[in-house]
């Protein structure tokens, strides 16, 4: 059997904010069948993670492409591989089913030809809907749960404040602390979202950072007695105002730089005297640097979620044509929670 397989390629390197110009929908004729013993998978794409890490990927050049194998630079007209869940159509490795569902690193495209070596694991949906697993219990929930109990080491009671927080990472985060008995504040960029964190998510507090003139003073009205740990995802001019306002020992996990992406000159320069005396630690990391904990986190997130204690917040578009908006839409601050482009029905 024969399909058209309809996928996304870059058309040039980007350097800066993506535009729908940098990118193409192509088609190719693939034939479902493999070669037995080929060890080669092929599958059905049902729902895709878009993460804003891959710009870094798609430019080029970035000290990133050369830290790990999956941030490599992707060059135009390549493939773009993805976190996602899908489902084997044919397989020559005997450990994939046809009609098997898996998750794993899957295409921008309605198929994907999957080699040997490639990270692809059976799904047990476990009873949460597919699109969980793309996030929620997926590669953004690990970096949720590793950067916050692994990096930050957090304590009952301690004052933690996170932002871009209400997306894919930070909404996780801030659930996380407060199970454990934190006082939590999250910034974001919307009265939706500000309104989200308080009421659905239950941050102890929240604002919009674009209504502020002053990130400093803003964050010393919501943490009179200081910061313990900063949960860092845009980088940029709120790094330096937490740094400002860290307590001493203060923890800073860096999971993301958002805000210098794709505008060099918003690179943060935090005061260092205060890194010193303060003896602040600031930290960056990778999701895949917690994979030791990874049943940890599903075990107490799965638990977490069936008791109503967490919430999933998610931000769904439908078809492979709109993966580029869906992308560019991050760097807007369009999403709210988890971004998944959904490819084909279940």
């Amino acid at each position: 059997m024969e399909v058209t397989n309809r996928y996304i390629t870059t058309k040039t390197h980007i350097d800066g904010a993506p535009k729908e110009s940098h990118f193409e929908l192509k088609t190719e004729a693939l034939a479902l069948s493999v070669e037995p013993g080929s060890n080669v998978v092929i599958v059905k794409n049902l729902y895709v993670s878009i993460d804003p890490f891959q710009i870094n990927r798609m430019k080029s050049q970035s000290s990133s492409q050369k830290s790990i194998s999956f941030a490599v630079g992707i060059a135009p007209g390549e493939v773009i591989d993805t976190y996602g869940v899908a489902k084997v159509v044919a397989s020559g490795n005997p450990n994939f089913e046809k009609d098997d569902l898996v998750v794993g690193l899957i295409t921008w495209g309605e198929y994907s030809v999957l080699k040997e070596g490639t990270i692809l694991n059976k799904l047990d949906p476990m009873g949460f809907p597919l699109t969980y697993h793309v996030g929620i219990l997926g590669l953004s929930g690990l970096a949720a749960y590793g950067g916050f109990f692994e990096v930050c080491k957090p304590k009952k009671g301690e004052k933690v404040f996170v932002s871009a927080a209400s997306g894919s990472v930070g909404s996780m985060v801030g659930q996380y602390a407060k199970q454990l008995g934190c006082y939590v504040v999250g910034c974001a960029g919307t009265k939706q979202k500000v309104e989200l964190l308080k009421e659905k998510l239950g941050f102890d507090d929240a604002f919009n950072y674009k209504e502020e003139t002053d990130l400093q003073s803003a964050l010393k009205r919501y943490f009179p007695d200081g910061i313990d740990i900063y949960f860092d995802n845009v980088g940029g001019e709120m790094l330096e105002a937490a740094v400002d306002n860290m307590n001493t020992s203060g923890r800073i996990a860096v999971c993301g730089v958002i805000a210098e992406y794709t505008d060099a000159g918003k690179r943060a320069a935090p005061d260092m005297l205060n890194v010193v005396y303060k003896r602040i630690r600031i930290q960056g990391y990778l999701a895949t640097d917690y994979l030791n904990v990874y049943a940890d986190f599903i075990s107490t997130t799965s638990d977490h979620l069936r008791t109503g204690n967490m919430q999933a917040p998610e931000d769904i578009t439908s078809g492979v044509e709109n993966i580029p908006s869906a992308f560019i839409g991050l760097f807007r601050g369009d999403n709210i929670g988890k971004k998944v482009v959904k490819l084909a029905d279940e």
